[in-house]
C-alpha cells in the first residue's frame, strides 16, 4: 500500500519518536513498529522489534520523557521476531509482563517464553486503558488484534490494529499453518466490524506511519486521524490475498 524500504542494518532505520494521540506514542523503527502507551500507571509497550534495534527503542522511549523501567507490560501482536526478538532482553532490565496469543505461544519459545496467554474476547487492563484483544489468524495461528480507546482534547478516539497483515507467509510454500488463507480471509471480514479512528500500522508501510509522523513533528495537522484508512487497508489486504492465490 505504501513505499517500503530495505536496509543492510535495521538500525539505520532509524526513525524520531514522537506522539501519536492521547497517550500513544510511536517508539520503533521504520523496519519494524513498536507503540507505547501511558496509562497512568504504567507504560504498555506494543511489540518490541528487531534485536539489533533495542538500543533505538530504549532510547525513543527515554527521548519522549518516559522511562523505560516503567513499562509494566509487553504485547505482542504475533510470534515473528520483526515484533519480539527484542523482548527477552528487554524483560531482563524491566521486569515487564509478556503477553501473546494463545496460538502463538509454542513457536514464541524460540525467542522467549510469555507469561499471559492471549484469546479472542480478552482483556488487558492497566491505568487508564484497556484493550480489547481479537484473534485474528492467517498471518500466523495466533495473530492477534488490538482495540481500545484513547482521548484527546476531550474527544475519544477507538484505536486499532491489524496484528497480522503480511501476506509473506500466503504463499504456497511459506504458510505459517494449514488453512491459512481462509483464517485470513475470515479476520479481514471480523475487522471490518470496527470502528477505527486512529489506525496504527503493524508495519510503517501499512499506514503510512513515516510520513504522518514527520507532519506532526513539524506541528502539522494530525493524519493518523482518519476512520477511511483502516477500511482502504482491509480492503487493500483482501486484494493482495487474491493476488497472491491468482499467482500460486
Amino acid at each position: 500500500m505504501f513505499e517500503r524500504k530495505s536496509f543492510a542494518n535495521h538500525y539505520e532505520g532509524a526513525m524520531e519518536p514522537f506522539k501519536i494521540i492521547g497517550n500513544v506514542y510511536y517508539v520503533g523503527t521504520f523496519p519494524a513498529s513498536s507503540h507505547l502507551i501511558d496509562t497512568g500507571d504504567g507504560l504498555i509497550l506494543i511489540d518490541t522489534g528487531y534485536a539489533d534495534t533495542l538500543f533505538l527503542l530504549i532510547n525513543s522511549i527515554y527521548k519522549l520523557g518516559f522511562n523505560p523501567y516503567d513499562i509494566k507490560y509487553i504485547i505482542h501482536t504475533h510470534w515473528h521476531g520483526d515484533h519480539t526478538e527484542a523482548t527477552a532482553p528487554l524483560v531482563h532490565l524491566t521486569g515487564a509482563k509478556t503477553f501473546i496469543g494463545k496460538k502463538d505461544a509454542e513457536k514464541l519459545k524460540r525467542y522467549f517464553e510469555a507469561d499471559v496467554l492471549l484469546e479472542e474476547g480478552d482483556v488487558v487492563e492497566l491505568g487508564n486503558t484497556k484493550i480489547e484483544v481479537v484473534e485474528t489468524p492467517g498471518h500466523t495461528e495466533g495473530t492477534i488484534s488490538l482495540f481500545f480507546e484513547t482521548e484527546e482534547n476531550g474527544k475519544v478516539y477507538k484505536v486499532g490494529t491489524f496484528g497480522g497483515a503480511g501476506a509473506n507467509t500466503l504463499a504456497k510454500g511459506k504458510f505459517d499453518y494449514d488453512n491459512c488463507r481462509e483464517d485470513y480471509r475470515k479476520s479481514l471480514c471480523k475487522l471490518r466490524e470496527k470502528k477505527v479512528d486512529v489506525f496504527l500500522g503493524n508495519h510503517v508501510w501499512n499506514n503510512d506511519t513515516e510520513t504522518k509522523g514527520k507532519i506532526l513533528l513539524a506541528g502539522g495537522e494530525n493524519k493518523f486521524i482518519d476512520s477511511k484508512i483502516w477500511f482502504d487497508f482491509l480492503d487493500f489486504c483482501e486484494k493482495r490475498l487474491d493476488e497472491v492465490i491468482k499467482k500460486d
